[in-house]
């Protein structure tokens, strides 16, 4: 027996596991398809290589650990309060406050170094995307807009993937870019429901709380209305083909079905149009535009 499982350590594999779940590594599905569809469409302008794809993917992956590790820890408090959170890794006591700080600076670490890897530019640029992606934990405590922030935080992904793969910035990135910020701060104010009574009692901003129930899925479905005519750009300014459109099309489906499972007086299916339907929205985006990419 080891020193450290003697200690009463747990081994190896269940802290990473435990770190696993600190960060719900599955939710990168919203963000890296997104980032690595952005690739392929500015593979165009500057030829891939997988050692820059591969760099965007480590890119993508720390960056969104690390802000979701610092979510967790500086959000803590209230995770212990409300009952939807109170199972989270930190509350429940799985993950200590020093260890979900290591793994912050860790994740920043790995993403600064492989942001350099990529160039000057992005390596420039990372402070900012990490002061974004990090700087969002603490915008409910002062404004309801805190989803347009995380929304801007995410669509960073696909952003950094034409800056790092060295294509020029026209407006078919800005484009996506603020397609994608549309899409996540339009599902996340849906997702933001289920906390409305206990972020009011807690002084907490959002956009539920500020709006109510029918406010805000209005300008969740308008928010997705401005998804689709931001990636009906994109495609339009690159010249795309049939296959994206058809894509986009499909994204259009996902959303209307999201946006009717969700009504005012049925909030139950909210876990179902966060996690699995917007899962579908960017793996169907990646997969049309790769699909496009070599059949046009």
């Amino acid at each position: 027996m080891t020193q450290a499982h003697a200690a009463g350590a747990p081994p190896l594999g269940a802290q990473i596991r435990r770190f696993g779940s600190l960060v719900t590594i599955s939710h990168s599905v919203f963000a890296l398809p997104f980032a690595l569809a952005s690739a392929v469409l500015a593979s165009r302008f500057a030829e891939p290589t997988w050692w820059r794809i591969a760099l965007i993917v480590v890119c993508v992956v720390t960056a969104r650990s690390a802000a979701m590790a610092f979510n967790r820890l500086v959000d803590r408090r209230f995770d212990a309060l409300n009952p939807r959170t109170a199972i989270r890794d930190i509350p429940s006591g799985q993950v200590t406050p020093r260890m979900a700080a290591v793994l912050v600076v860790v994740m920043c670490g790995l993403f600064v170094g492989a942001a350099a890897l990529l160039g000057p530019l992005p390596l420039a640029l990372s402070p900012v995307a990490l002061g974004l992606a990090l700087g969002y934990s603490y915008t409910k405590r002062f404004t309801a807009l805190c989803h347009v922030v995380l929304g801007a935080a995410i669509a960073i992904a696909p952003g950094g993937a034409w800056i790092g793969l060295g294509a020029p910035v026209t407006l078919a990135p800005w484009l996506l870019v603020i397609g994608v910020a549309l899409w996540v701060a339009g599902f996340d104010v849906l997702y933001a429901l289920q906390d409305r009574d206990f972020d009011r009692g807690q002084g907490l901003r959002s956009i539920p709380v500020a709006l109510g129930v029918r406010g805000t899925l209005v300008l969740s479905a308008l928010m997705h209305v401005g998804t689709v005519a931001c990636l009906l750009g994109v495609g339009h300014a690159l010249g795309r083909g049939v296959a994206y459109f058809l894509g986009v099309g499909v994204i259009v489906a996902l959303l209307t079905y999201e946006h009717t499972i969700v009504k005012p007086g049925d909030l139950s299916r909210i876990d179902k149009a966060f996690f699995e339907l917007n899962g579908y929205v960017s793996l169907a985006f990646f997969g049309f535009v790769l699909t496009d990419r070599f059949i046009g």
